[in-house]
């Protein structure tokens, strides 16, 4: 698979490049963002197909809270 050169990536080369599900991503859709979850990475539709720009999901990724230990987490109270 050649998704380093794709700049619109499926559902399915999406949860691989970030390492997440397809339920995840998924998910994230249907609900948006919500209090204490991961916010869910931009999309486009392309007539009805389902597609994420490599380029905002590298923002995305980027502009995610990182970690030092799991005490920092929202998640963890």
């Amino acid at each position: 698979m050649h998704t380093l050169n794709k700049k619109a990536l499926s559902e399915i080369e999406t949860a691989e490049y970030i390492g997440m599900s397809r339920s995840f991503l998924r998910q994230s859709r249907m609900e948006g963002n919500r209090k204490y979850r991961t916010p869910a990475p931009p999309f486009v539709k392309i007539g009805r197909s389902v597609r994420y720009l490599k380029d905002d999901l590298d923002r995305w990724l980027d502009g995610l809270h990182r970690l030092e230990h799991l005490s920092e987490s929202k998640e963890a109270h």
